[in-house]
């Protein structure tokens, strides 16, 4: 599964609101770790996977909740 092709839709939109969200329910993140460039999603993704302990997979559920 193409999880940057995925997650490169919707919920990059809005991405500034999803951030805060996830800000919210992740307090130990930081707006570095959620820095988005385009075509540097899985460079956030391995952060976020660091950070929080989660797979990719686990990572992608999460967005899909936002």
């Amino acid at each position: 599964m193409d999880y940057q092709t995925e997650l490169t839709g919707p919920i990059m939109v809005n991405w500034d609101e999803h951030k805060d969200k996830l800000i919210q329910k992740y307090p130990k993140l930081t707006e570095k770790d959620l820095d988005f460039k385009e075509g540097k999603m899985n460079e956030m993704l391995g952060r976020l996977q660091i950070k929080l302990g989660k797979t990719r997979k686990e990572l992608h559920k999460l967005f899909a909740t936002l």
